[in-house]
């Protein structure tokens, strides 16, 4: 017997209130202390971009971590390294604009590849290179058989920890990686010499030409203040600052300049 259709009770209408509306970015789910995730998303964008919080817990070489490969990359200062601060003035630096690894291999590619222009179009004693990423970070690899019955020889996804394949260094936003201090006439030499490096690596990159006198932390006017009045002291691609702290004597014995022009 076929049932009366017009006795049957008519069913209400869907009720779409909480599902996800088009114009919403994320899904709205109650915490247990009663606020939802959008309400705590103002509160994540007020403390910062989580620049730190990308990258897992860092995996260096150590007791518990052995037979890592050594790094391909050995050297980080080319050139004239030994010239004192006087002689280049001039600093530009090759920074990262992504949040990634680079491969040691990726580091030395990019090292050649600047210094042998540099040498090839300003000369051995025109510049000074540094590398200022350190690869530590070790990556594993898991390695797979890829012949004919392979299946029948390892177990997949089981105990899939990995050995260790090589080393990386972890960059962040806004980080050097490269720096080439010189003389003023070779600022097209440089900025060329880093832009063929960026090819060597991943990701994004922007060189910037550094307000600061070489590789101090001082601008290029603030510097040649500090330098005709003795409050700083050569030290190699460095200076030496003079503190208002320690024994009047000593600090007398290393700067005399400034002293002289006080007295």
């Amino acid at each position: 017997m076929t049932p009366n259709r017009s006795t049957s009770t008519s069913r209400p209408p869907p009720d779409f209130s909480h599902t996800q509306t088009p114009s919403t970015k994320h899904t709205q789910y109650r915490r247990r202390d009663g606020t939802s995730s959008c309400e705590m998303l103002p509160l994540l964008q007020e403390q910062g971009d989580g620049s730190d919080s990308i990258f897992s817990q860092p995996y260096p070489k150590s007791r518990f971590n052995r037979g890592v490969p050594d790094p391909k990359i050995r050297i980080f200062d080319l050139g004239r390294k030994r010239a004192t601060v006087d002689e280049f003035p001039l600093c530009i630096h090759l920074v990262s604009n992504e949040l990634e690894q680079l491969s040691s291999e990726a580091l030395e590619a990019a090292r050649i590849c600047a210094n042998k222009y540099m040498v090839k179009t300003g000369g051995k004693d025109s510049f000074h290179l540094r590398v200022r990423a350190h690869p530590y970070h070790v990556v594993r690899i898991n390695k797979m058989l890829s012949c004919a019955g392979a299946d029948r020889l390892q177990t997949g996804m089981r105990g899939a920890f990995g050995k260790p394949n090589g080393l990386v260094a972890r960059v962040t936003i806004g980080q050097v990686l490269l720096s080439i201090r010189t003389r003023d006439n070779n600022r097209p030499t440089a900025i060329e010499a880093l832009r063929r490096s960026q090819y060597k690596f991943p990701g994004r990159q922007k060189i910037i030409v550094s307000k600061k006198w070489g590789f101090t932390p001082l601008n290029r006017d603030e510097y040649v203040t500090k330098r005709q009045a003795g409050q700083v002291r050569v030290d190699g691609a460095y200076v030496q600052f003079l503190r208002n702290k320690g024994p009047l004597e000593y600090n007398m014995r290393r700067f005399p300049e400034a002293f002289a022009a006080d007295a």
